[in-house]
């Protein structure tokens, strides 16, 4: 039986690891380059927009959303969405200190 160890990580790797995970499909990365493109919350133009069926851009728009990535908000039958900008930059932030922090430790190998 294998033993979960990521309670051993710092919190700032695990959420970059939670970020990267949320990122890691093109799905999602067109769902936010869409949303970003609208500049303004979107509801249904997402489907039109990707090559999925309905029920998988939601579980992407899902995964989005639990990441902090995006907002929604259920207005009837339809959700409407945009970027958390907020939290967006946020891990740009985390990722920009992480990169700056190796590249300081670096000792040109290979």
């Amino acid at each position: 039986m294998a033993i979960n160890k990521k309670e051993e990580f710092s919190a700032e790797l695990l959420a970059m690891a939670d970020f990267a995970k949320a990122i890691a499909h093109p799905a999602r990365l067109a769902i936010l380059q869409t949303l970003a493109e609208k500049n303004t919350c979107i509801c249904g133009e997402i489907v039109e927009v990707l090559p999925l069926a309905q029920a998988t851009v939601s579980q992407h728009l899902k995964e989005l959303k639990n990441s902090g990535l995006i907002k929604g908000k259920v207005e009837g039958k339809k959700s409407c969405y945009c970027i958390d900008y907020e939290t967006l930059t946020q891990f740009k932030q985390t990722f920009d200190e992480f990169y700056n922090n190796i590249q300081k430790l670096s000792k040109k190998c290979c």
